[in-house]
C-alpha cells in the first residue's frame, strides 16, 4: 500500500468544505464518485440491496447515496457518517428539502470511531471515499462490527492496479488527491476476511479512465468559466488542477489507479449441533 506522511484528516475536511469540493461536484455532480448512478446502482445490484432494508454509509460526503438508495432502491432507512462538518449541513439541508430527514439521519463522525450501536445495520455502503481514511484497517473493522451478522459490506474505492505507482507518481497522486495512502485489491480482500468476512466479489469496474476524460472534456469544453468562478478567476491554478487531473487520467489509462468494487457478508453464528 503506497502511503504518504502530512496528510489526514484535517487536509481532507479543507477539501470538502472549500473550492475543490465545489469543483468536485461541478464535474462529478451531486454523487461526486467515478460513473455516479450508473456506479450507484452496479454495486447495489451486486450487492443484493433490497427494497425494507436499513443501511449505514460511512464517509457519506453530502448524503446522495442515500438518497439514491432510498429512492431507487426502496431501502426504508439510511445513517450517514462523515467527519466535514460542511458536507454533513450540506446533507441535512438537501435531505430537508427532498422530503426525506425521517428517512434518512447523519451524524458528524470519524468512520473509524462512528460510536454507532453494534450489529445495527443490514449493510454498510461506501463509494470512492474510503481512500481519504488513514486507517483503512480499522474502518474495516468498525463497519463490520455495526452490521448484523450475516450482513453485508458493499463499497467502491480508488485503488492501486495492479502495475503498480512509482514512488514518484505515488507522490504526485496523493498529494494532489489529499489521500494519505492508496490500498490495492488484495488488501481490502485482506483486511475485510481478516475482520470475519466472507469475500463475495471484487472487481475493477473499468470507470475510472473514461470517467476521467469525460471529466476533462467537461471542464475543457463547457464548464471553464464555471470552474474558474469557483477558483476566484484564477487561470494559472485553474491550470495547474487541469494538468493533475491530465496525470490522474494517464495513471488510468495505464491502469495504475482504478476504481474496485468489493462486496463482502460478515459471518454469521454458528449453527448448533443438534443432539441425536
Amino acid at each position: 500500500m503506497k502511503r504518504i506522511d502530512g496528510i489526514g484528516l484535517h487536509q481532507v475536511q479543507a477539501v470538502y468544505s472549500g473550492a475543490e469540493g465545489q469543483l468536485w461536484e461541478l464535474v462529478m455532480g451531486e454523487q461526486i464518485h467515478l460513473g455516479g448512478l450508473v456506479s450507484s446502482m452496479d454495486l447495489a445490484e451486486k450487492a443484493g440491496i433490497a427494497p425494507g432494508m436499513s443501511g449505514i454509509d460511512l464517509c457519506c460526503c453530502n448524503g446522495a447515496g442515500m438518497r439514491m438508495l432510498v429512492r431507487l432502491r426502496g431501502v426504508a432507512r439510511m445513517h450517514g457518517v462523515d467527519v466535514t462538518e460542511t458536507v454533513v449541513k450540506l446533507g441535512e439541508h438537501r435531505c430537508q428539502a427532498a422530503g426525506l430527514s425521517d428517512r434518512i439521519t447523519f451524524s458528524l463522525a470519524d468512520a473509524c470511531q462512528t460510536g454507532l450501536p453494534s450489529a445495527s445495520a443490514d449493510f454498510i455502503w461506501g463509494e470512492d471515499a474510503w481512500c481519504y481514511v488513514v486507517d483503512k484497517k480499522r474502518l474495516i473493522a468498525e463497519a463490520v462490527r455495526i452490521v448484523k451478522p450475516s450482513g453485508t459490506i458493499a463499497f467502491t474505492d480508488w485503488i492501486e492496479g495492479p502495475p503498480g505507482l512509482s514512488d514518484a507518481e505515488a507522490r504526485r497522486f496523493l498529494t494532489f488527491m489529499k489521500f494519505p495512502n492508496i490500498q490495492d485489491m488484495a488488501g481490502y480482500q485482506r483486511l475485510l476476511v481478516d475482520s470475519g468476512c466472507e469475500v463475495l466479489r471484487v472487481e475493477d469496474t473499468g470507470r475510472f479512465a473514461p470517467c476521467v476524460d469525460l471529466y476533462l472534456n467537461m471542464l475543457n469544453r463547457q464548464l471553464t468559466y464555471d470552474a474558474l468562478r469557483i477558483v476566484g478567476y484564477d487561470m494559472t491554478l485553474l491550470e495547474q488542477l487541469g494538468a493533475e487531473m491530465k496525470f490522474v487520467g494517464e495513471l488510468a489509462h495505464a491502469g495504475k489507479i482504478a476504481q474496485g468494487l468489493f462486496v463482502a457478508r460478515k459471518h454469521g453464528p454458528v449453527p448448533q449441533e443438534k443432539n441425536a
